[in-house]
C-alpha cells in the first residue's frame, strides 16, 4: 500500500467539506491560508471534493499542486456533508483540528481567538451565533424548533445556534473518529464524547456566494438523523403511544358493549372511520418511527466504509484513493 506525507507535522488542521463551491472557494482559501499564517505554526489545510458537479475540484487540486499547506480529497461520489467531513477528519494531523464550511458564513478569523481559550484549557471551542445573517425567518424559526426538539428528545444537550464550527484537540478528534455509524450527526457527536467544551460567540454572515446546499428535505433527513443517532426516546414514544391506542380501544369496546346492552347501540359509519383513521395513524407513526431505528440497524450491519476516496492530491503529488495517511514526518 503506497503512503503519502507532509514533510513536517502540522500543529494545526483545518477541514473544509465542498460540495459546488466554485464561486466562493478561491476567496475561502484566500482567508483561510492568510489567518493560518498569522498563527505562526505549521498547518495544513483539507478540502474535500464531495463529489461536486462544477468546478470545485479542479480549484482544490490547483491549491494543492502549488501550495505545499493544502491536502485535496476527492470522493468517488457525493457522500453528503457529514460524510465529507468524516474524510477530511480522517485525514488530518494536527494537534489542532478546525471544522469550517467552505461558504464563509463562519468566519476564519475567529482562529486565533479559538486557539487561544484551547491555550486557556478547552479541549473543544464551538462557534455559537449571536445573530444569523443573510437567512430568512422561516429558516430562523425552523432551526429553534430542530434545536428545541434535539435537547427534548435525546440524553445530549447540544447548545442552540451551534453548528459543526469549532475547534477540537486530537484528544477528542480520536474519540470522534472511533465512532462508526454511518448516519453522522457530528456536533451531537462531539457533545457526547464530553470534555471540557466553551462557547465562542459571534455574528454568522451571509454565504460569500453561491447557494445554500441544505433544502427543506435535507434539513428534515438531517433532523431525523440527529435524533435517531443520539436517542431511544423515539421508541419510548411509539411504545406509549401504543398504550394509549390501547386503552382507547379498550374505552370504546366497553362504551359500544354499554350502548349494546342498554339497547342504543345504532348503525352508522362516523364513528367507525374515526375509529379507523385513529388507530390506523397510531399505527403507521410507530412503525414509522420502528423503521428509522431498522434502517439505521441495517446500514450499520453491512459493514461498508463510511466513504470511499478516488483521489488525495498533497505536497504536489497525486495518490491513488487505496492510500491512507500517516502521521510521521520527516
Amino acid at each position: 500500500m503506497r503512503e503519502w506525507k507532509l514533510r513536517i507535522v502540522p500543529y494545526l488542521s483545518v477541514v473544509a467539506p465542498c460540495f459546488n463551491e466554485e464561486a466562493v472557494l478561491p476567496e475561502f482559501y484566500r482567508q483561510v491560508a492568510a489567518v493560518c499564517r498569522s498563527v505562526g505554526e505549521p498547518f495544513e489545510i483539507v478540502l474535500v471534493n464531495d463529489g461536486s458537479s462544477d468546478r470545485t475540484w479542479q480549484l482544490i487540486r490547483g491549491f494543492a499542486e502549488s501550495d505545499d499547506h493544502v491536502v485535496g480529497i476527492n470522493l468517488s461520489r457525493n457522500h453528503g456533508h457529514q460524510l465529507a467531513l468524516t474524510a477530511g477528519l480522517t485525514y488530518t494531523r494536527g494537534q489542532r483540528v478546525l471544522i469550517i464550511d467552505a461558504d464563509l458564513q463562519d468566519p476564519p478569523g475567529l482562529l486565533p481567538d479559538m486557539l487561544r481559550k484551547v491555550e486557556e484549557g478547552a479541549d473543544v471551542v464551538y462557534g455559537q451565533r449571536r445573530s444569523r445573517g443573510g437567512e430568512t425567518t422561516f429558516k430562523l424559526v425552523t432551526a429553534r424548533l430542530f434545536y428545541w426538539l434535539i435537547n427534548k428528545l435525546t440524553e445530549i444537550k447540544i447548545p442552540p445556534d451551534t453548528g459543526d464550527f469549532r475547534l477540537l484537540t486530537r484528544q477528542v478528534l480520536d474519540v470522534l473518529l472511533r465512532m462508526p455509524e454511518h448516519h453522522r450527526f457530528t456536533r451531537g457527536m462531539i457533545s457526547w464524547a464530553g470534555f471540557h467544551q466553551v462557547p465562542l460567540l459571534y455574528d454568522r454572515d451571509p454565504r460569500f456566494a453561491g447557494t445554500t446546499k441544505y433544502p427543506m428535505k435535507k434539513m428534515v433527513r438531517f433532523a431525523v438523523d440527529a435524533i435517531t443517532g443520539l436517542s431511544s426516546k423515539p421508541l419510548k414514544f411509539a411504545t406509549w403511544m401504543g398504550v394509549c391506542g390501547s386503552l382507547l380501544g379498550l374505552g370504546l369496546l366497553g362504551y359500544a358493549l354499554i350502548s349494546w346492552s342498554l339497547g342504543l347501540a345504532v348503525s352508522g359509519w362516523t364513528s367507525l372511520i374515526a375509529a379507523i383513521a385513529l388507530f390506523g395513524s397510531c399505527q403507521l407513526i410507530v412503525l414509522g418511527i420502528l423503521g428509522e431505528y431498522l434502517a439505521r440497524m441495517y446500514t450499520q450491519i453491512q459493514g461498508r466504509p463510511l466513504f470511499v476516496v478516488k483521489e488525495v492530491v498533497c505536497n504536489n503529488k497525486s495518490v491513488a484513493s487505496s492510500t491512507q495517511p500517516v502521521s510521521d514526518s520527516e
